[in-house]
């Protein structure tokens, strides 16, 4: 497999991806010419020609720390399906710079030269205003780590192994309240994003649903990063624990700050904490902060703790739940292509909707009915320094 990586200056600079593929209209007859269908099935199956995917991932920017976890997964799932027969995958990464409007060209790019199949972008703002270009072009895209709500309702050929906020943080909530006996919270979150706001609204209705009273809500623009004021304002109304909706780049400065300001109640995030820069930036602060997630390393699963020691073994580091989540994503496409022999997009379209109940890092894995992921969530706790499972 050939892994190609080009970081794009420029919302409207050139970009040259996939070589091997011949530049069309993006129909079936300019896949078709590059042997995108092939004999047999699954293990069996064999395509002669080079199946070409593309990836948008956020490597600079805001959000880089969450691109480069996913870089790294994509890069080692890439790795062992090169050493597999029957099917050789061109995966073209392309940098987005944590800007919709970069994701925008790069998608338009991918449509245009014929990609099979496009994975990301890194952040829902993005997407959302990137996967109507494939919808439109009936190119199936992957999101590896989407959460908010209303991707999937793009369009049939958005799919996404990212569980959503809605997925996730009811079960947050309702261990913390049963862990804390939460009665009344103060929630923070960025209303400049798309990803942050879907978790702001997870979380209200979560809270609700748990009979907690939120005494007061309080925005921040996701480049914040001095939250004495906001937070000096949270304290005032005595708060049995924050909830915070907002990026890593925000979270670490906030919960830092708070513990600085002598807040001790318990911090309870989304998505956009699940991060271990969170721990390595924010040090003891971090301690004892909630997360929900996807994905946790302590699980035993055959998949996940082969995945583990593949990683430390590359990077000499232990993996995160974005590094997870792509290595699971392009490992589903696998799945995908094999299962009806064909790289063809409305091939893998149709196949991405019938995966169930699979094996994976994530554990047993299916896609419903809307396009999303289905499989077990965890609630994380930061201790010593890690995310261990909050019982």
């Amino acid at each position: 497999m050939r892994t190609k990586l080009h970081t794009v200056a420029a919302a409207g600079a050139a970009v040259v991806v996939l070589a091997s593929c011949s530049s069309g209209d993006g129909g079936g007859d300019s896949a078709a010419s590059g042997g995108l269908t092939g004999e047999g099935s699954g293990e069996s199956c064999t395509i002669e020609g080079e199946v070409p995917i593309g990836a948008v991932l956020s490597l600079t920017g805001a959000a880089a720390s969450y691109g480069e976890s996913q870089q790294r997964g994509l890069e080692l799932a890439a790795a062992e399906l090169a050493e597999q027969d029957g099917v050789t995958y061109d995966l073209t990464i392309e940098d987005d710079q944590t800007d919709p409007r970069q994701a925008i060209t790069l998608f338009d790019q991918f449509v245009s030269d014929d990609a099979s199949l496009i994975i990301g972008p890194t952040l829902s703002n993005a997407a959302v205003q990137a996967d109507p270009i494939a919808q439109d072009a009936g190119v199936p895209v992957l999101g590896i780590s989407n959460t908010a709500a209303g991707v999937t309702e793009i369009g049939d050929y958005i799919f996404r192994d990212s569980l959503t906020e809605q997925a996730v943080i009811p079960q947050t909530i309702a261990q913390a309240t049963e862990q804390f006996g939460l009665e009344d919270v103060v929630v923070m979150y960025s209303n400049d994003d798309a990803f942050t706001e879907s978790g702001y609204e997870a979380f209200t209705a979560a809270l609700e649903d748990e009979g907690v009273n939120v005494s007061e809500t309080i925005t921040f623009s996701k480049s914040d990063t001095d939250f004495r004021a906001l937070l000096t304002q949270a304290q005032e109304s005595d708060p049995d624990a924050l909830v915070v909706s907002g990026l890593i780049e925000a979270a670490v400065p906030l919960v830092t700050q708070a513990r600085e300001l002598g807040i001790d109640v318990p911090i309870i995030g989304g998505n956009g904490f699940n991060n271990p820069q969170l721990m390595a930036d924010a040090g003891e602060a971090a301690e004892g902060v909630i997360v929900g997630a996807a994905w946790n390393s302590s699980s035993d699963n055959p998949e996940n703790q082969a995945f583990l020691e593949a990683y430390e073994a590359e990077y000499g580091a232990q993996p995160d739940q974005f590094a997870a989540q792509a290595y699971t994503g392009l490992k589903l496409v696998d799945q995908a292509v094999r299962a009806n022999c064909s790289a063809e997009r409305d091939d893998i379209q149709e196949a991405l909707g019938q995966i169930e109940n699979l094996p994976t890092v994530l554990g047993e894995f299916s896609i419903d009915e809307n396009r999303d992921a289905d499989h077990p969530a965890v609630v994380q706790v930061v201790q010593n320094g890690e995310f261990a499972v909050l019982d």
